[in-house]
């Protein structure tokens, strides 16, 4: 009877393993029908709201990451470390990079990537914060244009080096130029006594009246009059409309010299051949039901960032791309599958709505909770915050880690992971003789 069982087991193929594939493989954990096989193109997890400060340099890359291989260890998954290709949706085969799969269902959870929205020189020249790769490099970036500050001796240049523009103003754009005010207040000038005195400015730029826009308006607020405080400046109804030769120049004809754009303006989905476009909708994402099955496929669904439902009344629109519609949708869609595969009747998926939050520098965070029916802030919006960024990561590993380095930053207002490593250059050209 086992044997038999385990012959008739489908295969399930999930594609992306951040909030939506991982949630999604979770609630498949040594589940009796379905063999379920991860395809990520990286080995490991990693809790996106917190790469800002691995960014910052104020938490280690590990802290907020976990392999894939030792999740899954002993729960039935198999995981493949490779990128896909293209689909064929007719045959159900997915092609990868490192060889093929054949599935029986094909589950979409890749996410998204940041949208320059066409602009070339924006694409080019700023950094973008999208995953582990993005935070490093900015990490490494920001402290190698602050030591090029430490030597330079033309004001105008130093000046220009120390002046930081973030595009965007929703929770990562705030987050971000909170913690640069952070640094800039508590930590350059001790690291760095020959910037003493120097002028520079964090600024940010968003083309919305208010930061936070799908907050409440005391948030809004709140979280303008933190950022004040802390010395950084806001232009508000102004988008970037480029940035080259040092210069980021704005809608409403200012510009601003610079040597660092940060980008956390915009999310486009990620597209993959073999998916045909009238199955895609706004930002590329892919249009799907109330059961999450892609339009126009078969066997094919998509959760997450890389989603677009607008079977529910109350987002007819579609969801908004952040964790808690990912994870709550790997989760339904999981159910799914599994009461399907019982023979009984699935339920479609409906959003319940916890809130958003956001922490601006180390002791005001904003939170609106329950539909903003409960407004947080301050500190004890901070500590809503921390505990519910806490209990979200994956491992205990990773929780204790985040704690520890939360304390000591909060405790110190400094960090020691201000290490610029650098990758050695490999040359594999055989010599020729």
């Amino acid at each position: 009877m086992h044997s038999k069982v385990k012959e008739s087991k489908k295969n399930i193929v999930v594609v992306g393993g951040g909030f939506a594939g991982l949630k999604f493989v979770q609630q498949m954990f040594n589940n009796k029908y379905y063999d379920v096989t991860l395809v990520d193109k990286n080995n490991y997890n990693s809790f996106t709201p917190l790469l800002y400060q691995v960014a910052t340099g104020f938490l280690d890359a590990s802290s907020i990451s976990y392999p894939f291989r030792k999740l899954f260890r002993d729960k039935g998954i198999h995981f493949r470390l490779a990128e896909l290709v293209r689909v064929d949706t007719v045959h159900q085969v997915v092609y990868l990079d490192q060889g093929e799969i054949k599935y029986d269902h094909l589950v979409f959870a890749a996410g998204a990537r940041a949208n320059f929205f066409g602009n070339e020189s924006v694409r080019e020249n700023a950094i973008p914060l999208k995953g582990i790769e993005d935070a490093l490099f900015m990490r490494n970036e920001l402290i190698r244009t602050v030591e090029r500050a430490a030597i330079e001796s033309d004001p105008a240049e130093r000046r220009k080096l120390l002046t930081v523009v973030v595009a965007g103003g929703g929770p990562t754009g705030v987050e971000v130029a909170g913690m640069l005010a952070e640094m800039k207040n508590h930590i350059i000038e001790k690291d760095y006594p020959e910037l003493k005195g120097a002028n520079g400015q964090i600024l940010v730029v968003d083309g919305n009246p208010v930061l936070l826009a799908p907050m409440s308006k005391k948030t809004h607020k709140e979280t303008y009059d933190a950022l004040i405080n802390l010395g950084v400046k806001i232009k508000l109804n102004t988008r970037v409309l480029s940035f080259t030769d040092d210069r980021v120049s704005f809608s409403d004809g200012e510009a601003v010299e610079t040597k660092t754009l940060i980008w956390c303006a915009g999310i486009i989905a990620h597209t993959f051949d073999g998916i045909p476009v009238n199955s895609l909708g706004i930002g590329n994402r892919m249009k799907t039901d109330g059961f999450n099955r892609v339009q126009g496929l078969v066997n094919v669904y998509a959760i997450g960032d890389i989603s677009i439902q607008q079977t529910d009344d109350l987002y007819p629109a579609g969801h908004p791309q952040l964790a808690q519609p990912a994870i709550q949708q790997g989760r339904t869609l999981a159910k799914n599958l599994l009461t399907l595969a019982k023979g009984k009747i699935p339920t479609p998926f409906k959003y319940f709505d916890r809130g958003d939050m956001a922490i601006v520098g180390r002791h005001h965070a904003v939170a609106d909770l329950f539909k903003h029916k409960v407004h947080l802030s301050g500190f004890l919006g901070l500590l809503g915050w921390l505990f519910i960024h806490l209990i979200s990561l994956v491992n205990y590993d990773n929780k204790i880690k985040t704690l520890y380095g939360w304390i000591i930053a909060y405790l110190t207002k400094d960090q020691a992971l201000r290490m610029l490593f650098k990758h050695k250059q490999v040359n594999n050209t055989a010599d020729v003789k």
